[in-house]
């Protein structure tokens, strides 16, 4: 396994790290034992959760039973920010729910510390200088080590840059968002920014919800399958024409290099400068030695530039 700093801060991650939004929802807690321990023993370090995550804390509480001494061993990163009540009452980035949320969430993870906490999505009825201020209360506290964000615009992102520059506080070293081969959004601007300012990519739906695996098909899509389970968020995003033309070439072009299509959608990201740990989630362990074994693909610069002329927006 390799490691990476993430960003410029001090922190160490794995290259592949487990995303967890499976746990306490598709996974009872036996499953997502056998998940935890086999990403343990491949050198995963980076556990990815959110409060919201398993039906509002269900993941959350799942490996606060499950990780027990070997807590100390990992990075432990959860999220704050998205609804956790039906009145809407528990949500946001205000110091008042923030203050809330990080109790709830340490006492379901049954742990005093966080590794990385994140604001999961933007809030327009707060400054963010008001939510950078209690993020650094926490870390001054211990309860937390390191702050980083999700879903947040460029602009938003540069902006929080600024303000803890000028205040001389606790910075995002992190930006989580949806990043790969079938969606490059984030290269228009946030990708740039977040070089200038040292954070570090924690890209999601590193597969295209499947559609990188190729179990996707023109007129085959699998019963039981993400995208064949949500036809409306699929006809939007993925399963397009274009988008099944493109598999097809990469599929074509990783077979002729002895490779994967899992390989080739892990090694690409794992070629771009800003990647620290790239977010998968897994159901079964063996999914684990299939994601771990397809970050070994360390792509030349030719190849990258093969696959950038590929996919290019």
């Amino acid at each position: 396994m390799e490691y990476r700093n993430l960003g410029t801060s001090g922190l160490r991650v794995s290259l592949v790290g487990l995303g967890c939004n499976n746990f306490g929802m598709r996974l009872d807690t036996e499953q997502t034992r056998a998940v935890v321990d086999r990403a343990i023993d491949c050198g995963i370090t980076l556990f990815d959760t959110a409060d919201m995550y398993g039906g509002r804390g269900g993941s959350e509480e799942q490996l606060g039973q499950i990780l027990g001494s070997r807590r100390k061993d990992i990075v432990l990163a959860t999220k704050f920010g998205m609804d956790m009540s039906d009145d809407g009452r528990k949500r946001g980035a205000s110091r008042h729910y923030i203050m809330s949320a990080v109790e709830a969430s340490l006492r379901r993870l049954r742990t005093d510390w966080i590794d990385l906490y994140q604001q999961h999505q933007p809030d327009p009825l707060t400054p963010m200088d008001e939510t950078l201020r209690a993020l650094e209360d926490l870390v001054a506290q211990g309860k937390v080590r390191y702050v980083g964000c999700s879903n947040l615009s460029a602009w938003r992102m540069v902006e929080s840059q600024w303000m803890a520059r000028d205040a001389g506080g606790v910075r995002y070293v992190s930006c989580q968002d949806e990043y790969n081969l079938l969606n490059r959004a984030i290269e228009t601007d946030l990708v740039e920014a977040m070089a200038v300012y040292g954070c570090g990519l924690l890209p999601y739906f590193p597969l295209a919800s499947g559609m990188l695996t190729g179990k996707y098909r023109p007129g085959d899509m699998p019963a039981g399958a993400r995208l064949t389970e949500n036809p409306s968020f699929a006809s939007r995003q993925y399963v397009t024409d274009r988008n099944f033309a493109l598999v097809a070439e990469l599929e074509s072009y990783a077979t002729a290099r002895g490779r994967t299509l899992l390989e080739l959608a892990f090694g690409w990201l794992a070629s771009r400068p800003v990647t620290a740990s790239i977010i998968a989630g897994a159901t079964r362990p063996e999914q684990i030695d299939a994601n771990v074994a397809a970050a070994g693909w360390v792509m030349e610069a030719g190849e990258v530039a093969d696959i950038d002329a590929i996919t290019a927006p």
